[in-house]
C-alpha cells in the first residue's frame, strides 16, 4: 500500500470513507471528474460491503474473504491513481490534501546549516614522515564517530615554527569520512621539523564549520614515536 494508506483493514475502511465522502462532495475542487468520483464511490461501497461480510461471524467464509481482498485491491489501486492526480494539482492547499488523508509533501525543506563546532584533534603517532591524527566530537570527546549532521572532515597541514592564522596559508591534505587520518609529509621536509595539523567538519552539502586549534609534532629521523 502507499505510505498514506493505513495498514489495518479496519482503519482503511474509515480512511477510505473519509476520502470518498470528500471526493463525492467536491470532485471538481480536487481536479477530478464526475465519472472518477462515481467510480470511487462504487469501489468504496463494494469494499465496505465485502469487509462487513468477511468480518461478520454469521457470513464469514473463505469465499467472502477472497471477495473482500479483491474489492480492497481494486479500491486501493484506484485511490492511488486519484492521489497522484490530486498531488499534482498546484491549486490545492496542503490543508486540503491533509483533509483527504494524503501525505503533505514538504515543498520548503528546512535549510541545512554548516557544522557549528570545531572538532578536537590529536596526533597519536608519527612514523617516518607520516603523522596519524584522530578527531573527536568536541561536545562528546569520549564518543567515537562524527557528530550528528557531519559527513566528514577536511584536513590541513603546515610546516613551520608558528601556524598561520589564515587557513589559506595552510596546505589542504584532503577530505575524509573517518575520524582517523594519516598525513604524509614530503621528502624535502627535514627531520626534526615542526609540523602542524588542523581540521574542520563539513556537512552533506560540503559546507565547512570552524577549524580546530592547531596541533603540532616533530618529524623524527625515522622509527615510530608517540606525539
Amino acid at each position: 500500500m502507499a505510505d498514506f494508506l493505513p495498514n489495518r483493514e479496519s482503519e482503511l475502511v474509515t480512511w477510505a470513507n473519509n476520502f470518498n465522502t470528500l471526493i463525492q462532495a467536491g470532485a471538481i475542487t480536487y481536479g477530478l471528474t464526475t465519472p472518477q468520483a462515481l467510480q470511487m464511490g462504487s469501489f468504496y461501497s463494494a469494499f465496505a460491503a465485502a469487509y462487513q461480510t468477511a468480518n461478520d461471524p454469521a457470513t464469514r467464509s473463505p469465499s467472502a474473504i477472497i471477495a473482500k481482498n479483491t474489492a480492497m485491491k481494486n479500491m486501493v489501486s484506484f485511490i492511488r491513481l486519484l492521489a497522484r492526480i490530486i498531488q499534482a494539482n498546484p491549486n490545492l492547499s496542503a490543508q486540503q490534501k491533509s483533509n483527504l488523508g494524503l501525505t503533505v509533501r514538504d515543498t520548503d525543506p528546512s535549510s541545512v546549516n554548516p557544522p557549528g563546532s570545531a572538532p578536537m584533534m590529536d596526533i597519536v603517532s608519527v612514523v617516518g614522515r607520516t603523522a596519524k591524527s584522530r578527531l573527536h566530537d568536541s561536545a562528546n570527546p569520549t564518543r567515537r564517530g562524527r557528530p550528528e549532521g557531519v559527513a566528514g572532515a577536511s584536513i590541513y597541514s603546515f610546516v613551520g615554527a608558528t601556524p598561520p592564522a589564515e587557513l589559506s596559508a595552510w596546505t589542504f591534505v584532503g577530505n575524509t569520512s573517518r575520524t582517523t587520518c594519516d598525513v604524509q609529509f614530503d621528502a624535502d621536509v627535514p627531520a626534526g621539523a615542526v609540523v602542524w595539523l588542523t581540521a574542520c567538519w563539513f556537512n552533506a552539502k560540503a559546507q565547512n564549520g570552524p577549524t580546530c586549534a592547531p596541533v603540532s609534532t616533530n618529524l623524527p629521523g625515522g622509527g615510530a614515536v608517540a606525539a
